[in-house]
């Protein structure tokens, strides 16, 4: 299957996607204070304080945001492979062209609205013919 892309639709949606990119990276940098995520790590570990069990539950946040954030940069690095390949806008599970309107609101997303379903379900997806 194949989903028809105009050379404008690719040029907006790479736009969309790179905007989408510079401003994770800004907040991830912002966060992290300018430093990697292990040394940012390392000076929440060193926090002096009383309350070490408050600490314990802000590092897990903060390691939960950062998480977060790597995921949905490494998304949006896919959706730019998938695009520069020709692959863009095609469910990863099924094959079939994933709505236009899905695309809109979640540039980066993998699977159709089915298989997304039956993903989060926990259910196999349906054999290809």
């Amino acid at each position: 299957m194949h989903i028809h892309l105009t050379a404008e639709d690719r040029q907006q949606i790479e736009a969309e996607l790179r905007a989408r990119r510079d401003v994770l990276e800004g907040q991830r940098s912002r966060h992290l204070d300018g430093v990697s995520r292990a040394e940012h790590a390392r000076e929440l570990l060193l926090q002096d304080g009383d309350d070490a069990p408050q600490r314990d539950v802000d590092r897990a946040v903060d390691f939960a945001r950062t998480d977060r954030d790597a995921v949905a940069l490494a998304e949006i690095d896919m959706a730019l492979e998938r695009l520069a390949a020709g692959q863009y806008g095609l469910c990863t599970d099924c094959g079939s062209a994933i709505a236009p309107a899905r695309l809109k609101l979640a540039p980066q997303v993998l699977r159709c609205v089915a298989c997304a379903s039956l993903l989060e379900r926990g259910r196999p997806k349906p054999a290809t013919l």
